[in-house]
């Protein structure tokens, strides 16, 4: 068993995808940087925190993308931002199987501020422009970082997303909030609290994800594969009717549990008698418990 929260963006595309299967689109040596970062004194990477290119999934062709979490928490600037969006700009015109994204960011970069904004809207934008394609994405998120800010968006943009109990999922970080609101509002320090508001098995059972897997390389992989042989046979545009859903769904969820304030509290709500235990299941365990629990059924 290989800890996924573990390894570094390229270890992930090393062990998620075939052998050797992968080749880098813009690699380091290219050395395309942020202008941004050199003109603050700041540190930059030549593959300024992503990595991007082709590879295969059990032998299918697939577009992928890995977010560095080691460089600035795989936060998002112009030149991540463009590189994740010529990637799936360039997927309409090649039309892989799917374009997987491996993501782990904090979301913007503080330092390129609106740029980075621009960024994150025009990779939203590309996604949805694959979807329209016909081209499924898939986001996996488990690294160590968790998927916040505009990345957070983008996971909720694709078709499907795949997490582990690790890997968190949300708008705004702990952090974020507590800044805002206070530490009565949200305590960042309480570990135990903020991956049960975004960790995710929580998102698992509100719908905000499809799959949830142990934290280990081989089984993102193997949901991965499942998720790509999944769409050769259903479409992958996002529809009117898919989105009418997707309102319904989380109307419900706000009439059901917008007057709770714990995670337990909507744990006990969808009928799970022992929420206290959730946290202590291993990945397998939670997902038969949470058959007939989840808001979202996908």
């Amino acid at each position: 068993m290989s800890s996924y929260l573990e390894l570094t963006a390229r270890e992930r595309l090393a062990r998620v995808f075939d052998h050797a299967s992968f080749e880098e689109f813009l690699p380091p040596a290219a050395r395309v940087v942020s202008p941004h970062l050199g003109q603050l004194d700041a540190p930059v990477a030549f593959d300024d925190g992503v990595a991007v290119g082709r590879g295969r999934l059990d032998g299918t062709p697939v577009f992928v993308a890995a977010q560095e979490g080691g460089f600035m928490g795989g936060a998002v600037g112009e030149v991540h931002g463009a590189k994740l969006t010529g990637l799936l700009r360039r997927a309409i015109a090649e039309r892989p199987a799917a374009v997987v994204l491996l993501l782990e960011s904090g979301g913007v970069r503080l330092h390129e501020a609106n740029a980075g904004l621009v960024a994150v809207s025009e990779v939203m934008r590309a996604v949805l422009d694959a979807r329209a394609a016909g081209i499924p994405v898939i986001a996996l998120v488990g690294g160590a970082n968790g998927c916040f800010g505009g990345m957070g968006i983008v996971a909720r943009c694709t078709n499907m997303v795949i997490m582990s109990e690790e890997g968190r999922l949300a708008m705004s970080g702990p952090e974020v909030i507590e800044t805002t609101n206070g530490v009565e509002e949200f305590d960042s320090r309480d570990r135990a609290l903020v991956w049960r508001t975004t960790g995710g098995k929580h998102r698992y059972l509100l719908g905000d994800c499809q799959a949830l897997v142990a934290d280990d390389t081989d089984a993102f992989r193997a949901a991965a594969i499942a998720a790509v042989a999944r769409y050769a046979s259903a479409s992958a545009e996002l529809t009117l009717e898919a989105l009418e859903r997707e309102q319904a769904m989380l109307a419900d969820r706000l009439e059901r549990f917008g007057g709770l304030s714990e995670p337990m509290e909507i744990w006990r709500a969808l009928g799970i008698a022992k929420p206290e235990q959730v946290p202590m299941l291993d990945a397998e365990k939670f997902v038969e418990l949470a058959a007939n629990a989840r808001v979202g059924v996908n």
